[in-house]
C-alpha cells in the first residue's frame, strides 16, 4: 500500500515574549492551516512551540512568521532555523520583511537583508538589555530597587519547605505552586 501523499500546508508560528501580550496582530489575515504559538521569550531556540512546529513541517509547507525577530532574536539562530528548514524543502515567510526563503533561489540581496535585519534584531535586544542594567543600576544607587517581586507569599513557602521535609518530590511540588524548580531551590537555599 502506497503511502499517503503530504497536502502542502501553510504553517504559522506566533511568538510573544510573555503570558499578558496579545497574539492577535501577527499573522492576522493570513490563511493558515495550522499555527504555533510561544509565549516566552525569544532569546534561544528552546522554546516547545517552535519545536513542535520544526517537527510538524514537511518538505513542501511554507512556515510564515510575523517578523524576524518573532522566530529569532540572535542571527546565529536566525540562520540556522531557516537553514534548517530550507534543506529540508520547507519555504520560509517572513511578512513583515516581504522575505521568503526556499534554499534553491535565495538572491544575494535577500540572504544579505536576513543578515542585516537579523543582526538589526540582535543588537536591538542587546540595547535593551543594557538600557534595563543602566536602569536598575541607578535606582541601586538611589536605594529605590527592591528587584522582582516575590513568586511565593511567605505561607506558600512555609507549606513548600514542609513538603521537601516530609520528602514529597521538588518537582510535584514545584507544579503544585506553579514555580519552576530553580525557583523552589532558590527558596531552598534562602
Amino acid at each position: 500500500m502506497a503511502a499517503k501523499a503530504h497536502k502542502v500546508q501553510q504553517v504559522g508560528y506566533i511568538r510573544v515574549s510573555s503570558l499578558d501580550q496579545n497574539t492577535d496582530r501577527q499573522l492576522d489575515g493570513i490563511e493558515l492551516d495550522k499555527a504555533f504559538t510561544d509565549k516566552a521569550s525569544g532569546k534561544d531556540t528552546k522554546r516547545p512551540q517552535l519545536q513542535a512546529a520544526m517537527e510538524y513541517l514537511r518538505e513542501g509547507d511554507t512556515l510564515v512568521v510575523h517578523s524576524m525577530d518573532r522566530l529569532a532574536r540572535n542571527l546565529v539562530d536566525l540562520r540556522q532555523i531557516v537553514q534548517n528548514l530550507t534543506q529540508r524543502g520547507v519555504k520560509v515567510r517572513f511578512v513583515k520583511e516581504s522575505l521568503e526563503f526556499n534554499g534553491e533561489n535565495d538572491s544575494a540581496m535577500s540572504t544579505l537583508l536576513l543578515n542585516m535585519l537579523g543582526a538589526v534584531a540582535e543588537f536591538e535586544r542587546s540595547m535593551i538589555r543594557e538600557r534595563q542594567a543602566e536602569g536598575i543600576a541607578k535606582a541601586k544607587a538611589k536605594g529605590v530597587y527592591r528587584g522582582r517581586k516575590p513568586k511565593l507569599e511567605p505561607e506558600q513557602v512555609a507549606y513548600m519547605k514542609a513538603k521537601v521535609a516530609a520528602g514529597e518530590p521538588k518537582a510535584v511540588i514545584a507544579r503544585h505552586l506553579g514555580i519552576s524548580r530553580e525557583t523552589l531551590y532558590g527558596y531552598l537555599r534562602q
